[in-house]
């Protein structure tokens, strides 16, 4: 997937005005992603990505391989593109659903396989939920109440 189809398909899920919040979703999401995971789980992941996205993983992070909670995550995104928590959360999650579907699947559960999943409100589990719910398609049709009714 080449740069702009993959901003252009962040903006179209997210309905961003514009480009340039499009690009702060992205980089707030890698690039706090990129300081949670080992630099080279980064860089696997990160192979599959357009060259222009890729360096928000790999050479914008100070530090790799650092210790936080999905509820700090949240935060950094939040503060990173100047949003709320609650849209910092949604966006993570529709940049990592787009993620999926352009990486190879050992480099995505090489991701998974580095943020502890728990039960609870606070668990790695929940930057999963798109992806999870079928992928952005399937998750908002069961977000709006489509598909088959009972």
């Amino acid at each position: 997937m080449e740069f702009d189809e993959f901003t252009g398909t962040i903006q179209h899920r997210l309905e961003l005005p514009d480009t340039g919040r499009t690009l702060r979703a992205i980089r707030a999401t890698l690039l706090t992603l990129g300081e949670r995971i080992p630099a080279g789980a980064a860089e696997d992941l990160a192979a599959s990505l357009p060259m222009e996205i890729r360096w928000y993983m790999t050479g914008a992070v100070h530090e790799h391989g650092q210790r936080f909670d999905w509820a700090e995550f949240v935060t950094r995104v939040s503060d990173i593109e100047n949003v709320d928590r609650a849209d910092a959360a949604y966006h993570a999650r529709v940049v990592v659903d787009l993620v999926e579907s352009v990486v190879p699947p050992s480099d995505f559960r090489q991701l998974r396989d580095q943020l502890p999943e728990s039960d609870d409100d606070e668990g790695w589990g929940n930057l999963f939920e798109v992806v999870d719910a079928g992928g952005w398609g399937d998750a908002q049709e069961a977000q709006t109440g489509g598909g088959p009714q009972e």
